[in-house]
């Protein structure tokens, strides 16, 4: 069944994040107040909430790139630990990320 196939309150079980790039730890997170993150790992957007940090290729900062895991995965915040994989937030999320990248990922030059 493709993924357009799946009502927006279905989590499809073919989507695995062993084969994904990582792409909801390149979201933005906000980070709530009672959420037990480590705060030297967030920062303030333009609008003043905090969210988690991001390094420059992206990344949210507490994801071990060696690994690709997340360092604080106990730790991290409400708002990831709802991220459902196979969600419809999580399929879109991958198919704009899949079109967006279909050319080939941009080179950064400094």
């Amino acid at each position: 069944m493709s993924a357009a196939a799946f009502p927006d309150d279905a989590v499809d079980p073919g989507v695995s994040c062993s084969n994904c790039d990582a792409v909801c730890c390149r979201l933005t997170v906000v980070v709530m107040p009672d959420d037990p993150v480590p705060r030297h790992l967030t920062e303030r957007d333009p609008r003043g909430l905090e969210v988690m940090a991001h390094d420059e290729d992206g990344w949210c900062v507490a994801v071990d790139q060696s690994r690709m895991c997340c360092s604080i995965y106990e730790l991290r915040p409400g708002i990831c630990r709802k991220f459902a994989m196979g969600s419809a937030y999580c399929r879109d999320e991958r198919e704009t990320y899949s079109r967006d990248t279909a050319g080939g990922i941009p080179l950064k030059l400094c």
